[in-house]
C-alpha cells in the first residue's frame, strides 16, 4: 500500500502542475506603435531685379531683392547681403547679378543683367586762332574775267556760289568788291571796266540772297595790279573782282 502510494503521489503532483498552468490568461499582444511622418522642410526662393536696366557709364542702379525659407543670401560680385534688401551700385561695364539664397532646404538662385553702354564722346570745336580777315579770306575767293568783258564765266559762277555761302552763314560781315583790270587800254576805259565788272559780281551774290546794303563796289582800274609783268598769265591774275571785308 505504502510503495504505491509512493508511486500516485508524484503523479499526482505533475498532473495539478499542468492543470495550474493550463489556467493562466493569455498574454495580450499590442498591435504596433505608429511612426511619425518626416517634417518636410521648404525650399527656399530667390528674386532680384534692377532699375533700370540701361544705363550710361557712370549712372547709378537699384538693386532689389527678396528670398523665401533661406538662412543667407549672397550676390555675386557684392557678396554676403541680407536675405531681403536694396542696394544702389555703378556698374561701369555690362554686369549680371546673381542672387543665391541658401537655407535647410536647400539653394535657390535668380540673375538680372544690367547693361552699361560707353559714355559719349565729347569732342571739344577746334580753337579757331583765325583772325576775321583771315577766316574771310579763307572762305571767299576772288573771280576772275576774259579780255576786255565783265561778264561772269561758268567757272567764276561757281566761285560765288561758294562766295555767297559763306556770307549767307556771317550776315554781319559787310564786303567790299574791288574792279581790277590789266594794264592794257586808257585810265578811264579801265576805271568803267573795273566798275562793271565789280558790279556783275555784286549781281551775283545778290541774287544769290546776300543783301544788297552789305556791298559796295570800287572800281581800281588797272592802277592797282597785283602782277607787273607784260604776259598773258600776269594779265589774267589783273582781270578780276577781288573780295576783301569792308571796315
Amino acid at each position: 500500500m505504502n510503495r504505491l502510494n509512493r508511486i500516485l503521489l508524484p503523479v499526482v503532483l505533475v498532473v495539478s502542475i499542468i492543470g495550474v498552468s493550463g489556467c493562466k490568461k493569455k498574454p495580450v499582444i499590442l498591435p504596433p506603435t505608429a511612426t511619425a511622418p518626416a517634417e518636410v522642410v521648404p525650399a527656399p526662393t530667390a528674386k532680384i531685379t534692377a532699375n533700370p536696366t540701361d544705363i550710361t557709364a557712370g549712372g547709378e542702379v537699384m538693386l532689389s531683392w527678396s528670398t523665401t525659407n533661406a538662412a543667407s543670401a549672397t550676390i555675386d560680385g557684392i557678396g554676403d547681403v541680407p536675405t531681403s534688401g536694396v542696394k544702389t551700385v555703378s556698374p561701369t561695364v555690362s554686369t549680371s547679378y546673381e542672387l543665391i539664397a541658401k537655407g535647410a532646404g536647400g539653394i535657390a538662385n535668380a540673375s538680372v543683367r544690367v547693361t552699361v553702354s560707353p559714355r559719349p564722346v565729347t569732342v571739344a570745336p577746334p580753337v579757331n586762332t583765325m583772325s576775321a580777315e583771315e577766316a574771310f579770306k579763307d572762305h571767299v575767293q576772288d573771280i576772275f574775267f576774259d579780255y576786255d568783258k565783265y561778264d561772269v564765266r561758268a567757272d567764276a559762277q561757281a566761285t560765288l556760289a561758294h562766295d555767297a555761302a559763306y556770307l549767307l552763314s556771317h550776315p554781319d560781315a559787310k564786303i567790299l568788291i574791288g574792279g581790277y583790270c590789266d594794264e592794257r587800254g586808257s585810265n578811264e576805259y579801265n576805271l568803267a571796266l573795273g566798275q562793271n565788272r565789280g558790279d556783275s559780281a555784286k549781281k551775283n551774290l545778290v541774287e544769290a540772297g546776300v543783301a544788297a546794303s552789305r556791298i559796295r563796289v570800287i572800281s581800281y582800274g588797272k592802277e592797282k595790279p597785283f602782277c607787273t609783268a607784260s604776259t598773258e598769265a600776269c594779265w589774267q591774275q589783273n582781270r578780276r573782282a577781288g573780295f576783301t571785308l569792308d571796315r
